[in-house]
């Protein structure tokens, strides 16, 4: 056999030189392949690369579907209802260790968002164009993919602290089995693509509606804001977070808090980055199934999240809102020293009158308003999300694809975090008064008229990140880059309905470097202690 293979071999070579050898015909290059070195020399083959590194947001473990589970799970925003199983079970009550699927998506993912972020500032670099305009777009898209890898690198150092530092393309390429670098040398790197993306003079401040998701000047700032605000770095936190509160920006919050999680956010005026959704149906092809892996790579064109139907109370219901979540919005008028119950809640979640939550759906349905049917018998309490659900619309989705447009960073979220830059810095006079009351006045909720002293105000302040961002994945952040999370979660775990454990350890501060990273990356899993992080 192996001497008529040979035979085969040799025929097929001597028919080959046969018809010449030409150098031009034994090297003939396919026109049509996304060559490296030919593709990307003109600005099309540029934005779609940084098209592409976007597109990486609605991959595994991101915001199509996990990013929303690990966040609101881990925050204790959501607890798990018994129809949560895997890998957002193991979330839920902090049994998760090094092969949790969705923390493994998630460390995937960014870094796959970092490889073509670095593939574009390597492309770019590569091309030198004449024409004015392509510079100008040239420039645009460096900007934002700068954005983009100083996003995922904000994740990776928050949630694992040492990781490795791909900063260009040929070491992601030819030498991916780097070290971890140390967190402080992460931040440099995440101040740096901020800094660079911000002065960009092409980056615009706001886009027409046929390009809305790609990331603002703005975007840039309020990131960069939030990046010296977890470092501690108050005073250029502050001043960072300023720079949005007038020209060249026109931010402003959404007079409807509900608006900001309905079907019709896409153009609010409190957006500053947010997750670009659009209802399945609108596209008429692929699965709306996808972000359970059903041809998302293949397709490509399916850009909706599953969030509502997989929160939603009257569909698969696989969460509940915790219910010290619930409880956070009740709380003390300073005023008077009664209970007060803030408005947010109705928007917040389905519950009762005296919860303060939404006791009704399906307003705006043919049949007409409908009591939502809270089980007085449940023993986890029957909270339910209506953020981000629209069941005033409709009684049931059919299919996990909601076109609700994920908040990223938006205006509420930068007063708060400028208001706490200055309370940090014993600031709690007027400025962070004003900030934290402008918010609770779109809400009609009852105004502080003063915060004081800086342990009262920072109290005020965590209060109010917790009830204006509750499902917003910003909780976990929040209480890891206080120094509380672990007796914030064990408390709350403990009083919940039929949990009574204190599950947070120690090394919950950092997540477990998966072990997709350790198997494929010896110099990683080398410096690991304990088989964690």
């Amino acid at each position: 056999m192996k001497k008529y293979i040979y035979h085969l071999l040799l025929t097929a070579a001597l028919v080959t030189v046969a018809q010449g050898c030409k150098k031009s015909r034994l090297e003939l290059v396919d026109q049509s392949a996304y060559a490296y070195d030919t593709y990307f020399t003109n600005i099309s083959a540029l934005n779609q690369a940084t098209v592409a590194s976007y597109a990486t947001l609605l991959h595994p473990g991101l915001w199509a579907r996990e990013y929303y589970f690990i966040f609101d799970l881990l925050g204790h925003d959501a607890k798990r209802a018994s129809f949560l199983q895997g890998a957002e079970q193991e979330l839920g009550d902090y049994s998760f260790g090094t092969s949790n699927a969705d923390l493994s998506s998630l460390w995937g993912s960014l870094y796959r968002m970092i490889f073509r972020t670095n593939l574009v500032i390597d492309r770019a670099a590569a091309w030198n164009p004449t024409a004015t305009n392509d510079r100008a777009k040239l420039n645009q898209y460096l900007a934002e993919v700068k954005f983009l890898r100083a996003y995922a690198y904000f994740h990776l150092v928050t949630l694992w602290g040492d990781v490795p530092l791909y900063v260009d393309y040929q070491s992601t390429v030819n030498n991916n089995y780097l070290s971890r670098s140390p967190a402080a040398d992460v931040w440099k790197q995440i101040e740096k693509d901020l800094t660079e993306a911000q002065a960009t003079a092409e980056l615009p401040t706001v886009y027409p509606n046929a390009e809305l998701g790609r990331a603002t000047k703005g975007a840039v700032t309020a990131l960069l804001g939030k990046v010296y605000l977890y470092q501690k770095k108050w005073v250029p936190a502050q001043t960072e977070l300023q720079k949005l509160m007038g020209a060249p920006y026109t931010y402003q919050l959404d007079p409807s808090f509900d608006n900001l999680f309905s079907t019709t956010n896409q153009n609010s005026t409190e957006n500053i980055f947010q997750i670009m959704n659009q209802q399945w149906t609108d596209w008429g092809i692929g699965s709306p199934y996808y972000m359970f892996g059903n041809g998302a790579e293949q397709v490509g064109k399916q850009t909706h999240s599953g969030r509502a139907m997989e929160y939603g109370w009257n569909d698969w219901k696989n969460v509940y809102i915790s219910n010290a979540a619930v409880k956070a919005f009740t709380y003390t008028n300073p005023a008077n020293g009664l209970p007060y119950t803030d408005p947010r809640a109705k928007s917040t979640f389905y519950g009762t009158a005296a919860s303060g939550g939404e006791t009704e759906y399906c307003q705006q349905c043919a049949t007409g308003a409908k009591a939502y049917p809270f089980d007085t018998n449940d023993p986890q309490g029957d909270y339910r999300w209506k953020k981000y659900e629209y069941y005033n619309l409709m009684e049931k989705y059919g299919d996990p694809k909601s076109p609700i447009n994920g908040q990223v960073i938006r205006f509420a979220d930068v007063m708060l975090m400028l208001a706490e830059a200055q309370i940090q810095q014993g600031n709690t006079g007027s400025a962070p008064l004003a900030l934290i009351d402008s918010i609770r006045s779109r809400s009609h909720a009852f105004l502080y008229t003063t915060l004081g002293d800086k342990a009262n105000a920072m109290k005020i302040l965590m209060r109010e990140r917790q009830l204006e961002l509750c499902g917003e994945q910003a909780r976990y952040f929040d209480l890891l880059r206080w120094g509380i999370i672990k007796q914030t979660i064990n408390a709350e775990k403990a009083a919940e309905p039929g949990t009574g454990t204190q599950p947070f350890q120690d090394k919950h501060l950092l997540l477990p470097i998966p072990d997709v990273e350790k198997n494929y990356n010896p110099n990683v899993a080398k410096a690991i202690s304990n088989g964690w992080n």
